[in-house]
């Protein structure tokens, strides 16, 4: 394990996992909680809230893009989806976060690589495969929408993470979305499911990582933001079918650090 936190290093490593990331149209928190744990060496909650913070502001840059993209005129028929996952997804992330800063740190590692291994089968689910709508009652779809925005406000909680990856893929099956809709719905969802997350962490006493180590969140952040943008222009680059696999092997090994850390 490394405990060089050099701002340089921290902007490199957050360069290069927002390019990952932004290839795929995402903000990369994902690839970037391991390396905070086994690379930087910070503890899971202190790992889970540094991440946070990051995807906080990486989600808030990629809003004004993802309008010049998707206007919000397009998103607005859509607006009941929102509400209705976020009815789930805000008491989830309260919960998610609570139950975090309870954990056992050796519990908590091993809860952050089996969501991991969860996340690389989103990936490949979303990227590689044909997520088709489910036909549901209007009242089965409103329970739907609600449970699953719970489990996944409590799955972006724990990591520290948007949830993007669970969101698009639930917001089409779910609703019959268009995915590139989807992506810019599944913002809206995250940016208050986020905060709500984060006001939880603001009460614990681990979130002082933020005021201890704010130059090297500030660092790996920038470096994090400049990198999705890079990765968004080369997206298409490298063949989905070479990069989406390629991405989950590197979870999966990050999720096998994560579960062996001491």
């Amino acid at each position: 394990m490394l405990l060089n936190r050099s701002l340089p290093l921290a902007f490199v490593v957050g360069g290069i996992v927002g390019v990952l990331g932004g290839m795929i149209g995402l903000g990369g928190a994902e690839f970037r909680l391991p390396l905070l744990i086994g690379l930087f060496g910070f503890a899971a909650l202190q790992a889970v809230i540094l991440n946070k913070a990051m995807s906080l502001v990486v989600v808030l840059t990629a809003l004004p893009a993802r309008l010049v993209a998707v206007p919000f005129a397009e998103l607005a028929p859509h607006w009941s989806v929102v509400v209705n996952l976020l009815a789930g997804s805000l008491a989830g992330a309260w919960a998610g976060a609570s139950w975090a800063t309870r954990m056992r740190s050796a519990t908590l590692y091993r809860v952050l690589a089996v969501l991991l291994v969860l996340i690389a089968a989103g990936l490949l689910a979303t990227h590689l495969g044909t997520v088709e709508s489910l036909s549901l009652t209007a009242w089965a779809q409103a329970v739907a929408g609600i449970v699953a925005g719970f489990f996944i406000g409590v799955v972006a909680a724990i990591m520290g993470v948007a949830g993007g990856e669970l969101l698009i893929p639930t917001i089409v099956l779910l609703y019959s979305v268009e995915i590139k809709i989807a992506g810019s719905l599944s913002l809206a969802v995250s940016l208050p499911t986020m905060l709500v997350a984060f006001a939880r962490y603001s009460r614990d006493q681990s979130f002082v990582v933020l005021r201890d180590h704010g130059r090297f969140a500030l660092a790996m952040t920038v470096g994090s933001v400049a990198g999705t943008v890079l990765g968004g222009l080369l997206l298409g680059v490298v063949p989905g079918v070479v990069l989406v696999p390629g991405l989950a092997l590197l979870l999966l090994l990050s999720a096998r650090k994560v579960w062996q850390h001491r």
